[in-house]
């Protein structure tokens, strides 16, 4: 590796640190949100995508361009991605949070498997091998919690982590098809619509199966705080996620996410007063290393799009309130897709 790969590795590393330590407030707050009774994982995600609307909503309308991707692929997008909040989200009122945020990595295997299908991704034999690493570490935390009870008083965890491995599996779809997006169109673009018609869903979906609990929620001076806490660091997750899945990919960016993991057991010990299980410690280690090994050998995988090596020319449509298809013309703009 040069000078400016390295550069470029710490850089991503540090973007997955903020997306980690958002990820641990996420946690931090869903945990506590489930403690004090409330069951709303929708409203809590309906927030997010609101936010998300609101601030790239105006600016997707600024530009005035054709959207680059039809929009009921957005559709699909937003979909899968309100159902895997849905299901992790609900995991916390069963498991743990140590249990919740290292079984999230199960997006990892799933996130491999899809981009190597979809997306043509080629992985070295090593990174197969750290993906397998950290697959034998997420089967020791089901271990883990064969026989004990969850974080915060819960008593189902084997339950909570079935829900978490099918959120990953959303999550996977996601995560593929943001990068898909991001890599070969337009970050705003696709944050802006995943906020729109996330929101849409969500309202639809607590409106079927979550009106009942919503109208029990105590809307206290904490709870309020907690809600916007989880908005707060949900909104800042979506803002960095796509820099993250251009320059890199959504592997990485699963793998980065691992440190989030430390943050959950010092909150499990500090906050709720519980020991972790010996075998938890064993599955963090393990999936570190497959982390470490998949880390050094990212720079060889190779992306079969059709995108240039170094730079790519995005083609919007002007769009005109008058006339269309007289005064359409064509706005290039460089993006740099950093894809080896």
């Amino acid at each position: 590796m040069n000078k400016r790969e390295i550069w470029r590795l710490i850089y991503l590393l540090f973007l997955g640190q903020v997306i980690s330590f958002s990820l641990a407030v996420t946690s931090f707050t869903s945990s506590l949100i489930a403690d004090l009774g409330t069951d709303t994982p929708l409203t809590q995600s309906f927030f997010t995508y609101l936010f998300l609307s609101l601030v790239y909503g105006p600016i997707l309308l600024c530009r005035r361009h054709k959207l680059l991707v039809p929009w009921y692929w957005y559709v699909g997008l937003a979909l899968v991605d309100v159902q895997g909040n849905f299901l992790v989200v609900k995991a916390y009122q069963y498991s743990s949070i140590t249990s919740v945020t290292l079984l999230d990595c199960w997006t990892i295997p799933w996130v491999m498997i899809l981009t190597w299908i979809v997306l043509k991704t080629r992985y070295s034999v090593w990174q197969f091998i750290s993906a397998g690493i950290c697959v034998v570490g997420l089967v020791l935390v089901l271990f883990s919690d064969a026989g004990v009870s969850g974080g915060g008083g819960n008593s189902r965890p084997l339950l909570g982590d079935v829900l978490v491995i099918a959120g990953t599996l959303c999550y996977a779809l996601s995560n593929v098809g943001e990068e898909f997006c991001v890599k070969k169109k337009d970050r705003v673009e696709v944050v802006a619509m995943l906020g729109i018609f996330g929101a849409i869903i969500s309202v639809l979906q607590i409106l079927l199966i979550e009106r009942k609990n919503l109208e029990e929620v105590k809307w206290t001076p904490t709870m309020i705080s907690l809600f916007a806490g989880f908005a707060t660091s949900t909104f800042l997750f979506y803002t960095i996620v796509p820099f993250v899945l251009q320059m890199s990919g959504s592997t990485l960016f699963n793998l980065s996410l691992l440190t989030s993991d430390m943050w959950a057991v010092l909150i499990r010990i500090f906050f709720y007063h519980q020991q972790v299980d010996w075998l938890y410690y064993l599955a963090f280690g393990t999936v570190a290393i497959g982390l470490i090994i998949y880390s050094l050998n990212e720079h060889k995988m190779h992306f079969n799009l059709s995108i240039e090596d170094e730079q790519a020319t995005v083609t919007y449509e002007r769009l005109s309130p008058e006339n269309p298809e007289a005064n359409d013309y064509v706005l290039s703009a460089e993006v740099d897709s950093n894809i080896n």
